[in-house]
């Protein structure tokens, strides 16, 4: 499996520990998750927000970097891309958690960039 193939799988994963930061609270009610994460306030509310941004991210992503694998794109490109969207994945993440939106948004811009890349180098 290509280290591209494998970091569709981190993407996946991503969302889960991301939330759990969100959920950590002693006073967390499991029974009604999405309702008590509605309400979270300060980095939890954010912890929620990056969570939802990464599953809404890992879509285009994955049809990346299966697209590419299939049109035999070069390798090495496509692992590079592919670890580059997962590096600014986990930027995204924290600098959503700190509530850093301007440097969060640069690397949303740079992540979206990869996937577009993979695309692009499909395509010839």
């Amino acid at each position: 499996m290509t280290l591209a193939y494998w970091c569709i799988l981190i993407a996946a994963i991503l969302p889960y520990p991301i939330v759990m930061l969100a959920k950590a609270n002693k006073n967390f009610n499991n029974r009604s998750p999405r309702e008590q994460l509605a309400q979270a306030e300060g980095y939890r509310k954010r912890a929620n927000w990056a969570q939802l941004n990464a599953f809404e991210a890992f879509p285009p992503f994955a049809a990346a970097v299966i697209i590419a694998q299939l049109q035999h794109a070069p390798q090495a490109t496509v692992d590079a891309l592919a670890i580059a969207f997962i590096s600014m994945r986990v930027l995204h993440a924290g600098f959503y958690v700190l509530d850093k939106p301007t440097l969060r948004s640069i690397v949303w811009t740079l992540g979206f960039t990869c996937v577009i890349g993979m695309f692009v180098i499909a395509a010839r």
